[in-house]
C-alpha cells in the first residue's frame, strides 16, 4: 500500500484527486490532510512523516493583490520543506505547477520558484520531486469566478444569469478525471528519477465561444426539455457532467407528461441524442437498491409504478438529498457523478423503476463504486 497525502485536499483539484484515489483502495492508502496543518507545525510534521507520496496542490489562484498570491504559494512550499527537513522525511513529492510558469505574472512566478525550491530540497535530501505543468482544468464542483471559465459559465447558466465573453481566445483544457489519472500514474510509478519536470498534455483545445455554445445547448435541451445530448464525444460528455453538477438540487424530481384516454395511459420516459442501455426493476416494499456512485456515467431513474424515495449524497460530504416519487404521477431523477445514490420502495405495493444509463454495463470496467448513502 502506498500512503498518499494531498495538500489542498478540500479544494477543487485536491478533492477530486482524493476521491479518485478512493477508487484505488487496493493499492492506495489516503492520509487525510487539513488546511490547519499549515498553521500547526506539529500536525504538518506528523503528516509528512506519515506519507510515502505527497501531492502538493495547496495554493492560492486569485487575489486582488498578486503579491499576496506569490507570498502565500511560496510560503506553503517553504513550510512543507521545513517540515520534511526537521523530521528527516523524504516522501516523493508531486508538485502541482502550471503552464503559467512561462507567463509574466506573480502566480506563474510563485509556481516556478516553488518548484525550484522543492528541487533544491530533493537534491540535498536524496528525495524525488515530480513537477507537473498543468493546463487549464475543468470538472464538476469547481468554484465559479475562481477555478475556471467553465465553472463560471455553468454556474451562470444554471442560475438565470447571462454569461459574457470578454476574450474569445483558445483555451487548452484537461478534464479533472483525466488529470487525476495522470497524477495517480506518477504516484504508483517506480522509476528512479529524482527530479523531473513534466508538461501535462491538454486533451481539448476550444475557443471560449465554442464552450459557451455547448453549455447553452445543454441548458436549452437538457434543463428546459429533459433531452440528454449526444455524449459520444469524450470532451462533450465531460463538459455535460460538469454542467449538470451546477444544477440546483430542487430541479428534481421532474414529472413526465402523462397522456391518458379510454385505453389507458402513455408516458414518454426518455429522449436522448445518444446511445445507452435501458432496463427496469421491480422492488418489494421496504427494500433499497443502489448505494453506489459513478465517476463518468449519466443515469436516469424513472418511477412508473409504486412509491419510492431516492437519496443522493456527494462523496465525502454528509448532506443527503431526498426525493419522493409516486407512479401515479410518473417522474424521474438523474444521478450526478460522484454522488452515491439509492432508491427505496416506500409504498405497500411493488415498485417498478425504469433505468437508463449512457453506456452498457461492462463487468471489466463497471464504473460502479459501492458506498451507503
Amino acid at each position: 500500500m502506498i500512503k498518499v497525502g494531498i495538500t489542498g485536499q478540500s479544494g477543487f483539484m485536491g478533492m477530486h484527486l482524493y476521491n479518485y484515489l478512493g477508487t484505488k483502495s487496493e493499492e492506495i492508502e489516503r492520509i487525510p490532510f487539513d488546511k490547519a496543518y499549515f498553521t500547526e507545525t506539529e500536525l504538518l510534521e506528523s503528516f509528512v512523516v506519515s506519507c510515502d507520496v505527497i501531492v502538493h496542490i495547496a495554493a492560492m489562484n486569485r487575489h486582488k493583490d498578486e503579491q499576496v498570491i506569490y507570498d502565500t504559494n511560496t510560503h506553503l512550499v517553504e513550510q512543507l520543506i521545513t517540515a520534511c527537513e526537521k523530521t528527516g522525511a523524504t516522501p516523493k513529492i508531486i508538485f502541482s505547477s502550471s503552464t503559467q510558469e512561462a507567463r509574466d505574472n506573480l502566480y506563474g512566478k510563485s509556481k516556478r520558484d516553488g518548484r525550484k525550491a522543492l528541487e533544491q530540497w530533493a537534491a540535498k535530501s536524496n528525495a524525488s520531486v515530480i513537477s507537473l505543468l498543468i493546463p487549464n482544468v475543468f470538472g464538476p464542483f469547481g468554484k465559479p469566478y475562481y477555478n475556471s471559465v467553465v465553472a463560471t459559465f455553468c454556474h451562470q447558466l444554471n442560475h438565470d444569469e447571462t454569461p459574457e465573453i470578454h476574450n474569445d481566445g483558445t483555451v487548452n483544457l484537461i478534464y479533472i478525471n483525466e488529470l487525476s489519472e495522470v497524477i495517480y500514474n506518477h504516484i504508483v510509478a517506480t522509476d528512479s528519477s529524482k527530479t523531473e519536470l513534466i508538461s501535462v498534455e491538454y486533451t481539448a483545445s476550444k475557443k471560449v465561444s465554442e464552450i459557451l455554445n455547448l453549455l447553452v445547448n445543454f441548458k436549452a435541451n437538457y434543463v428546459d426539455n429533459g433531452v440528454v445530448p449526444d455524449l459520444s464525444d469524450k470532451f462533450e460528455k465531460s463538459l455535460f457532467n460538469t454542467f449538470t453538477s451546477y444544477i440546483p438540487k430542487d430541479y428534481f424530481p421532474r414529472k413526465f407528461t402523462k397522456h391518458t384516454d379510454d385505453r389507458g395511459a402513455f408516458v414518454e420516459i426518455m429522449r436522448a441524442n445518444t446511445a445507452g442501455q435501458s432496463s427496469f426493476s421491480t422492488t418489494v416494499p421496504g427494500i433499497t437498491r443502489g448505494n453506489h456512485y459513478h465517476t463518468r456515467k449519466v443515469e436516469r431513474f424513472a418511477v412508473i409504478s409504486g412509491k419510492a424515495k431516492i437519496q443522493l449524497r456527494k462523496i465525502n460530504t454528509s448532506e443527503v438529498f431526498e426525493y419522493d416519487l409516486d407512479g401515479d404521477e410518473p417522474a424521474y431523477v438523474d444521478m450526478p457523478i460522484w454522488y452515491t445514490h439509492n432508491i427505496k420502495n416506500t409504498g405497500d405495493t411493488e415498485l417498478i423503476t425504469l433505468f437508463w444509463i449512457n453506456e452498457p454495463f461492462d463487468s471489466e470496467d463497471p464504473d460502479t463504486y459501492f458506498e451507503v448513502v
